[in-house]
């Protein structure tokens, strides 16, 4: 591990020390799961509380996978639902959808944060997020929401860096931002949609392709793999073109330019 990032573990370990206990917003993420690992390493199995939302816009594999973290590590974990789908704030899908999950999430939490009493709820976000559109954020201070990896200026680099370290088994997952991404601003969400989406993105990783993105437009899908993965992906564009849209699109378009995170948040200057 580089020395700044053994000074930045040393300044997060402080961090932890000096609060009673946590309550980690958990998402199967490299960066919730770093937080989570570390929250039950300094601070005990009894003072690290994880909790993870079965929300219908996250992958059954993340939900799957979080499940098997937290047994894995021995974590307390607790499963809560949260039914954003059913709120027309959210599936009506504006700029500010992410407001309005973390809405349900943190106000979900607080719940859950009255019967741990002095327990500070975390999430996972990092030093790099901030450069990005997250209207999450606002909801995290709304509900006063730690983000101890960005408090402590930590990067995404340095969070990959630290979990290959302590070994975690995620530690160089792609990331997997929620369902509800792919889904282009003012299209609504629903569930068909997302069910689709999961099983065209599931079809491209039996494929080889691990990052992926299929993005739902209602008349046809996009679809994004890295730069460099394109020329592979053309060379079965027939084979996976026919079954994607066997799952429910269409049609399917492959995106030339490549799989860029947050490409939809484009749409926002304009």
């Amino acid at each position: 591990m580089k020395k700044e990032t053994k000074i930045k573990l040393g300044i997060l370990e402080r961090w932890f020390d000096e609060r009673a206990g946590s309550i980690v917003a958990f998402s199967g993420g490299v960066d919730s799961s770093l937080l989570l690992y570390l929250a039950r390493k300094w601070q005990g199995r009894e003072r690290a509380i994880g909790v993870i939302s079965k929300s219908e816009s996250l992958k059954t594999k993340d939900f799957e996978f979080a499940q098997s973290f937290s047994k894995l590590y021995d974590i307390h974990m607790e499963v809560i639902e949260t039914r954003e789908l059913d709120d027309a704030r959210y599936n009506t899908n504006p700029i500010d959808r992410c407001y309005f999950c973390k809405d349900h999430l943190y106000g979900d939490l607080q719940v859950i944060r009255s019967r741990y009493p002095g327990f500070e709820v975390l999430n996972g976000t990092n030093n790099d997020d901030y450069t990005d559109y997250r209207p999450g954020m606002k909801a995290a201070d709304k509900y006063n929401v730690f983000a101890p990896l960005a408090l402590c200026r930590i990067t995404k680099t340095e969070i990959r860096e630290m979990a290959q370290h302590f070994g975690l088994p995620n530690w160089d997952k792609p990331a997997s931002p929620c369902l509800s991404s792919r889904i282009p601003y003012t299209h609504s969400i629903t569930k068909r949609k997302l069910v689709e989406i999961e099983a065209a993105e599931d079809l491209l990783n039996s494929f080889g392709f691990e990052d992926v993105r299929v993005r739902h437009y209602g008349d046809h899908g996009r679809v994004e793999v890295p730069r460099e993965e394109i020329p592979r992906l053309m060379e079965m564009k027939d084979s996976v073109v026919e079954k994607i849209r066997e799952i429910g699109f269409p049609e399917v378009v492959i995106d030339e330019e490549g799989m860029v995170s947050g490409k939809l948040n484009r749409a926002i200057g304009k």
